[in-house]
């Protein structure tokens, strides 16, 4: 049975369906960027699927790109889910990107950038927040293996970075473990802004501020500095579901 199958009956229509269509058909509209679309002819192949891997920072981040184009127009291709691919990548794995996320439910990064086994190694946690055994899956990923491109990726609606706000704020008592992520967030808090625009200012500056900061680690700093890696920061819109670079 196909997706589309309904056993005869008229298709039901979500409201989510009918906002991200609306959407979609905006977006394809306004930018003119079909050429991402699948087309008659099948679809890339991607890293996993035996294509050939990014090679180098900006190459990873054009397919990153690429990846959310289709994902927010509705052109999504699911790639390097085949049988096929399964079975190559039981003999070792060649992600071409690490995205350093948070945990929210709304923003799986092989989703939101049309991504398949084997082509990115994510590592999540609330608010982006370093730690040693983010540090370390970060590190893995780069000295491992060699993956060109680390994303931090934080996004819109961002719970952790308003619980953050929130505390600084009010300096109501947080649970303990809540509290800790939100000390670490709370430097990339203005409080000079209007209260109602410090959360989403906040994300921005925690991406930049998390970015910096693994830039600047040494196990990755003599990649970043030959050229070899590129650290970046991003940020993904829940309304538009796109992703835009922060540098």
């Amino acid at each position: 049975m196909s997706v589309d199958d309904n056993g005869g009956k008229p298709p039901t229509v979500t409201r989510r369906g009918l906002v991200r269509a609306g959407l979609g058909g905006a977006a394809l509209l306004g930018t003119g960027l079909l050429c991402f679309a699948s087309t008659a002819s099948g679809r890339r192949p991607g890293p996993g699927a035996g294509g050939p891997r990014p090679d180098g920072p900006e190459p990873a981040w054009r397919e990153l790109a690429a990846g959310n184009l289709r994902w927010r127009t509705l052109h999504e291709q699911h790639p390097d889910e085949s049988r096929t691919v399964r079975r190559v990548l039981m003999d070792g794995q060649h992600p071409f990107a690490v995205v350093l996320g948070c945990v929210d439910s709304r923003v799986p990064p092989e989703l939101v950038f049309d991504q398949g086994l084997g082509d990115l190694l994510t590592v999540r946690s609330a608010g982006q927040v370093l730690d040693e055994a983010v540090l370390g899956s970060i590190a893995y990923g780069v000295l491992e293996l060699d993956i060109p491109l680390v994303v931090v990726l934080g996004h819109q609606g961002c719970g952790a970075v308003a619980a953050a706000v929130d505390a600084d704020a009010t300096h109501a008592p947080l649970p303990v473990h809540i509290r800790y992520l939100a000390d670490r967030i709370r430097p990339a808090v203005d409080p000079r802004l209007p209260r109602h625009a410090r959360a989403d200012a906040a994300v921005t500056a925690n991406v930049r501020r998390v970015r910096a900061s693994l830039a600047a680690e040494p196990d990755l700093v003599g990649r970043v500095a030959s050229g070899r890696l590129a650290v970046v920061g991003a940020r993904y819109e829940l309304g538009s579901q796109q992703v835009t670079r922060l540098g």
